[in-house]
């Protein structure tokens, strides 16, 4: 029986329509999204994830890339039991609905087999990663307000677009073995969860300087992001493997500048791009390919955009 956000951690009925429509630029929702936007732009540019919405997927790279999440968020979830009750962070303790690691277990022993502990081993840049979530909470636990909010409201909105992706490109079964770190079981409306989890973040009893301090730390999650796609481009560039090709570019879909930002199309989308994207829409349907990733292209700049409305 799936348990939504509202059944747990005390949480009463979700207001859908809430404290979102009346935010305040001192809130720490928006506060870490404004001081993020840069940054999360970067990341989205990087070649690793820019390949990846094209759905130009090496099998070994997303392998390893689970590899990296798995051992990030292992540290991640560990900090958080360690810190559960602490008053900066047990308001956003929800194991059942957002824990990572053991999805991330079931996705690797798909991939590696069931002795795939012996298989695997943490990289340098994701160990970076792991030494620094480990650090903050053990030595200053609001931190990991910034770490749990740059990973789990990523993994909810366009986390859910690279999962349609991947499964396409890699053939993967549609009864989702290798691929259940994205489904979020005990959430059974995630629009809903991330408001109850960004109002429970605004509520949290912080001052000025601690929210500019968790905008630091954000920004340095993203960085840490960064350093293990730039790893993972690193070994494509020594791995010799055909790219699993989901067919149509994401970005060549529309005809656009791959360099840009897919927040950057959605809003241009958005506010009245309508007479090109008509002609553009009729020339992807034609294509035998496009008629189906015409849709996976539309759910994606929603998806990614709604990352930065959070």
């Amino acid at each position: 029986m799936e348990t939504t956000a509202s059944e747990s951690n005390g949480a009463g009925p979700v207001n859908e329509g809430g404290k979102d429509n009346a935010l305040s630029p001192s809130d720490l929702s928006e506060v870490l999204a404004a001081g993020t936007k840069e940054v999360h732009e970067k990341a989205e540019n990087t070649q690793f994830v820019k390949d990846f919405l094209r759905g130009r997927i090496r099998k070994e790279l997303f392998k390893r890339g689970a590899v990296a999440l798995y051992y990030t968020y292992t540290a991640m979830e560990e900090e958080i039991e360690r810190n559960k009750e602490h008053p900066h962070f047990a308001p956003l303790y929800f194991p059942t609905e957002l824990n990572r690691h053991e999805a991330l277990a079931r996705d690797l022993e798909y991939f590696y087999g069931p002795d795939w502990q012996s298989q695997v081993s943490c990289s340098q840049a994701t160990q970076r990663y792991v030494d620094r979530i480990h650090q903050v909470g053990q030595e200053d636990p609001v931190l990991l307000v910034a770490h749990a909010y740059t990973r789990y409201m990523g993994d909810l909105s366009g986390g859910q677009v690279l999962r349609k992706v991947a499964q396409r490109a890699m053939k993967l079964p549609a009864t989702g073995e290798g691929l259940e770190f994205y489904q979020f079981d005990g959430i059974s409306n995630a629009k809903a969860f991330k408001q109850l989890y960004r109002s429970r973040m605004n509520e949290l009893e912080l001052d000025m300087d601690i929210k500019k301090r968790l905008v630091e730390e954000a920004v340095k999650a993203f960085q840490f992001n960064m350093e293990v796609f730039d790893e993972l481009e690193e070994i494509g560039g020594t791995i010799q493997e055909d790219v699993l090709d989901a067919g149509m570019s994401v970005h060549g879909a529309v005809g656009g500048d791959t360099s840009k930002c897919p927040y950057y199309n959605a809003k241009m989308a958005a506010s009245g791009w309508t007479a090109y994207g008509s002609q553009v829409a009729m020339a992807v349907l034609r294509h035998p390919t496009g008629q189906v990733l015409f849709a996976a292209w539309f759910a994606a700049l929603a998806g990614l955009a709604a990352w930065y409305l959070m």
